[in-house]
């Protein structure tokens, strides 16, 4: 069981790390498309405003509750090893 925690306990803050990272990426990206398309369009009116309000959208998206699977993905196929070598 210490073997366990102590393989888990630093692969929990590897798996943080990159998910900061993909997150902060992934939340730069959709800034910069909605940058684009606000010059593309030839918008007029408060830039900041279109920018937050389309930041907000993509916090309550599917898309963003994709980068979840960074920690799920990793630990479920830990736990299937387990499950199978032990089990089966």
């Amino acid at each position: 069981m210490i073997v366990a925690i102590r393989f888990l306990i630093p692969l929990l803050i590897i798996l943080t790390v990159v998910y900061v990272g993909l997150s902060l990426y992934s939340r730069l990206m959709r800034r910069r498309k909605l940058i684009a398309h606000w010059e593309k369009k030839g918008m007029t009116g408060d830039r900041d405003a279109f920018i937050a309000r389309g930041l907000k959208k993509y916090d309550s998206s599917f898309r963003k509750k994709l980068l979840l699977g960074v920690y799920v993905v990793p630990l479920g196929a830990i736990a299937l090893l387990i499950y199978i070598t032990n089990f089966k």
